[in-house]
């Protein structure tokens, strides 16, 4: 950390990004599909299987994103289509392999409905933790039953919060401290507060002459129950809950949970 403090860190603005983009506009876009990470084959693979065999007909993913999910399960034939609130962001999905057949909708996904009943909605990769009131992933909620069918399922990937790493007075956890090759490197950290339940995730990039690139996102985090409670409000009951995607048991020390939803059979 000492290194990072004597550089010259400061917030990324870029003249071409769009406002209406919020948190993920070109700037940001132009590097989400970089390999590794996220997008590397052993996680995405995983969450495409489970997806498939979960769907029994058309799904409907929540902030699609750059289509790094969606894609590749529209490759394996699933009807896909997608609800994002970043242009820039959905604008990369129709060229990925697969992407062009993933029908994108430009909108919130608190409140923006698409045509059709689908057998699975889904929202993974902590995005949930993205909606910062508790208003407002109830109303995430209720969206996604509104537009499953009889019986559909309601996924949701995210992590569990990593209170239990902050001792007394604390309210900061590092999860990632990567040195470069030829110099700087990358420092992550998220910031609770505990009474609000909202936090920050923190980005500090610094390259080798000491300059660097600051970027603080908000979220909400919420514990299972309380998750499990905003399903019960918007007509769901808890059908699986997991430690990943490849259906491993959750426990006390699980870091994240996959947690799956079913709609009643009226509704």
């Amino acid at each position: 950390m000492a290194g990072v403090a004597s550089a010259v860190v400061t917030t990324a603005v870029n003249a071409g990004d769009d406002p209406a983009d919020g948190w993920f506009p070109e700037s940001v876009a132009v590097r989400y599909d970089a390999p590794g990470g996220a997008n590397a084959p052993e996680v995405v693979t995983p969450a495409v299987d489970l997806l498939e065999d979960l769907a029994d007909g058309p799904v409907l993913e929540f902030a699609v994103g750059t289509g790094r999910i969606a894609a590749p399960l529209a490759a394996r034939g699933v009807p896909v289509s997608g609800v994002e609130s970043s242009r820039a962001m959905a604008a990369r999905v129709a060229g990925k392999p697969g992407g062009d057949a993933v029908e994108v909708t430009i909108g919130d996904m608190t409140t923006t409905r698409v045509p059709g009943r689908f057998s699975l909605v889904y929202l993974v990769f902590n995005t949930i933790d993205n909606v910062t009131t508790q208003d407002g992933q109830v109303a995430v909620f209720r969206n996604a039953a509104a537009h499953l069918r009889p019986g559909g399922l309601f996924l949701v990937e995210v992590g569990v919060p990593a209170l239990r790493r902050l001792p007394p007075g604390q309210d900061t956890v590092p999860f990632a401290t990567t040195p470069g090759a030829d110099g700087g490197g990358y420092v992550g950290f998220d910031r609770y507060d505990v009474v609000t339940q909202r936090f920050t995730s923190n980005h500090v990039t610094v390259s080798p002459d000491g300059t660097g690139r600051f970027r603080s996102i908000p979220f909400r985090y919420a514990w299972p129950a309380e998750l499990d409670l905003m399903a019960r409000l918007a007509g769901m009951s808890l059908k699986h809950r997991w430690s990943d995607w490849d259906r491993s048991e959750f426990t006390a020390e699980s870091t994240k949970h996959v947690s799956v939803w079913e709609t009643g059979p009226d509704t």
